[in-house]
């Protein structure tokens, strides 16, 4: 907030979007700050404590590096295996079942897919990772949920793993805002979960319509 407001001298947003832990500091931003923005937008990331499976991924990824000797309290020369686990799981998490099981059909495409997992974890750092998911433990607006006066746009996709639909936190948290809306955009079978967030051409549409409808006039909370 002070690099927008001071630093960058910027005393108004016309928007906010935010994706995965960026729609998070959305949320926070929409109760900490309401009458910052025009509107907030933010992507797959709910209202709610990171709790059930969400919470459990981010234990299992932290304990399976802290827990391998080859961490080393973190002074660490090569990549801990047991980040390598840890990613793996991440992998599961973030996809869809349906692009999973396009992406690996048999055998020889596991081996690659795991091979390119082990790659893209070696060029991570494994302390970097364990700071990440520890810093959404304390997220939790739902508490603050009143605070909200502008414009939400909230859009979650039906295949994200990480951010379950079938809680049903939209449907019961955005219409009680005072200018709340959701998308829950339906999975495809090329869709990747929580990852098509980096597929902008899949939801492009839904990002145009937020920003017309915050060039309107308030209205009342819908779907």
């Amino acid at each position: 907030y002070e690099v927008v407001t001071e630093t960058l001298g910027v005393k108004h947003l016309h928007a906010i979007l935010g994706m995965s832990m960026g729609g998070m500091n959305a949320w926070a931003w929409a109760e900490a700050y309401p009458d910052m923005m025009d509107g907030l937008m933010p992507v797959v990331s709910l209202p709610i404590p990171v709790s059930g499976r969400n919470l459990l991924w981010r234990r299992m990824v932290i304990d399976a590096i802290r827990s391998d000797p080859e961490w080393k309290d973190g002074d660490y020369t090569q990549t801990p295996r047991g980040w390598i686990v840890g990613y793996n799981i991440l992998r599961l998490m973030i996809d869809s079942a349906s692009a999973l099981q396009q992406e690996v059909p048999n055998g020889p495409d596991a081996d690659k897919f795991l091979g390119a997992n082990r790659f893209a974890a070696e060029h991570v750092d494994a302390n970097d990772i364990l700071y990440s998911p520890k810093s959404s433990f304390s997220y939790d607006p739902e508490p603050g949920l009143s605070k909200i006066k502008t414009k939400l746009f909230a859009l979650n996709f039906s295949d994200d793993e990480f951010n379950p639909d079938k809680l049903q936190v939209l449907q019961t948290v955005v219409p009680k805002l005072a200018q709340g809306r959701y998308v829950v955009q339906p999975g495809a079978q090329s869709s990747p979960g929580h990852y098509t967030m980096t597929r902008p051409d899949l939801w492009a549409q839904h990002v145009a319509e937020f920003m017309r409808w915050i060039g309107e006039p308030a209205t009342s909370a819908r779907q």
